[in-house]
């Protein structure tokens, strides 16, 4: 009966004003979540859950009384779904916050055209704030941006590329 009420009552709805937009960590694989604290003396810490699935979380991590969690070792081009609990000393665990999902940036995918003039497409994910280039070079020295975006989203953009001459092309993403 405890139970019951203070999930109800200091559930993770409550204690999780907002799992703010996931932003890029140190490294591509990374994730940093944050999130405001329940003021309530009962809660003692948080857990926070995730995975490939969304509500079906196959991992988590107890991060204590910390408001905050960084959460490595996360596929690029895979989108994870993220959840947070909070528990207190007693053990009692409240539902899960409002899920927010993620699109690991860093994988690029390049898909050749159905013909010669076909055009070649460049896919790659992205994360919210950050400038992206694609870039072209004939030597894989000297670079040329041939296409620069600013999203403020996560996820998949697409470039296509249009085959001209018959000299060897690379491209790449730069993020700035």
């Amino acid at each position: 009966m405890y139970q019951s009420r203070w999930l109800k009552k200091f559930g993770v709805g409550v204690v999780l004003a907002s799992l703010f937009g996931c932003c890029m960590a140190n490294a591509l694989t990374s994730v940093t979540l944050g999130w405001s604290p329940n003021a309530d003396p009962s809660v003692a810490g948080y857990n926070v859950y995730y995975g490939s699935t969304s509500r079906s979380y196959g991992s988590s991590i107890n991060v204590g009384g910390n408001s905050e969690a960084v959460i490595k070792g996360l596929a690029e081009g895979q989108t994870y779904y993220f959840a947070v609990t909070a528990y207190t000393i007693d053990g009692f665990e409240s539902d899960y916050s409002e899920e927010v999902a993620y699109l690991v940036p860093g994988l690029l995918t390049i898909t050749p055209g159905t013909s010669a003039s076909a055009p070649v497409q460049i896919r790659f994910a992205v994360a919210p704030g950050h400038t992206y280039d694609v870039q072209v070079s004939t030597d894989l020295r000297n670079w040329t941006t041939v296409w620069e975006t600013t999203d403020e989203a996560n996820e998949w953009l697409e470039y296509d590329v249009i085959p001209v001459g018959l000299g060897a092309q690379f491209y790449r993403v730069a993020q700035h």
